[in-house]
């Protein structure tokens, strides 16, 4: 008689979704960090950044397909993530410039309801390119970094998930030392604290504002490509549930604050992880996965309304 294995031991179970939970919660900081940094500039909620995270998908998805179609070799993934970011941040640029820069002194009401307009148009644009694309389409398998898991052990490990992670590291570092370490990401915290002040120092406004949109883009074009190779697909649509999960992200980290949006994104994506496996009965379980993100959003904010590590914003007269 065959014994069925063993139930895995409880703490290699919170192993296993610790790891997944900084998978999904990596692809979350990824995204938020362009709500957190497009805030921090100019105070704007930019609600379509989810369709600017679609789009980075469907770049890269558009580059196989023309030029690569049929290949899984580990090289095409260098251009897959340059036509991702090349399609994220070119929509990200025009976005600013023709909905959100006209409207920059309007009331507040305004660029969020231009921000909704923004993101149901993008989606039309790319089903009229994609006909199918409301339901998912196949995302191309890539050597090394998409396939058979990887088991140490009990653990089980998937390549994407290797990629997703490090994505973050190096994107971080990288956003790290230009903010601090460059003349222009200077500029963008001296914008962020007082633009009029800033414009009089000679510095350009406008330009900062568009360096801000294009940083947020360029992670949302990685995470388009990170999320296309843990899911095997991508679709049209996948950019409302990403980004609204990413605005969570940001604002549990302190909106304005880049690494409170990384921070937040982590936590957010191993509290899922855990409530999923861990809370028992009724309220456990995948369906209530959104349930938890969002109560404990709102246990962060009753109790630190400011973020995990607090909102880098001045309040302007």
């Amino acid at each position: 008689m065959i014994r069925p294995p063993p139930p895995l031991e409880v703490d290699v179970l919170f192993l296993q979704q610790l790891i997944n939970g900084l998978t999904s919660g990596s692809l979350y900081a990824l995204i938020a960090v362009g709500y957190t940094v497009v805030y921090g500039i100019v105070q704007l909620i930019n609600f379509a950044h989810g369709e600017v995270f679609m789009i980075g998908a469907f770049g890269s998805l558009a580059v196989w397909t023309i030029f690569f179609q049929g290949q899984t070799s580990i090289l095409i993934l260098i251009p897959m993530l340059l036509g991702a970011v090349a399609a994220s941040v070119g929509v990200a640029v025009l976005m600013e410039r023709f909905a959100y820069r006209p409207l920059r002194h309007a009331p507040r009401l305004a660029p969020l309801i231009t921000a909704i307009g923004v993101s149901v148009s993008l989606q039309e644009i790319v089903r009229l390119f994609y006909p199918g694309a409301k339901s998912p389409l196949p995302y191309p398998q890539i050597d090394y970094v998409s396939g058979t898991a990887l088991q140490l052990g009990d653990i089980t490990l998937r390549r994407s998930a290797i990629f997703t992670v490090g994505a973050l590291v190096v994107s971080a570092v990288f956003l790290w030392w230009f903010i601090n370490r460059t003349k222009l990401g200077r500029g963008m915290q001296a914008v962020s604290q007082d633009p009029d002040t800033a414009r009089l120092m000679g510095i350009n406004v406008d330009r900062v504002i568009v360096v801000a949109f294009a940083l947020g883009a360029l992670l949302a074009g990685i995470a388009g490509v990170a999320q296309g190779l843990q899911t095997n697909s991508i679709s049209q649509i996948m950019g409302f549930t990403a980004g609204l999960k990413a605005f969570t992200a940001a604002v549990l980290g302190g909106i304005g604050n880049v690494a409170g949006a990384v921070v937040g994104g982590l936590v957010l994506g191993v509290a899922e992880s855990l409530a999923t496996q861990f809370i028992p009965g009724a309220f456990g379980g995948t369906p209530w996965k959104d349930v938890w993100a969002f109560v404990l959003l709102i246990v962060v904010l009753v109790f630190r309304p400011q973020g995990l590590l607090g909102a880098r914003v001045v309040d302007r007269a």
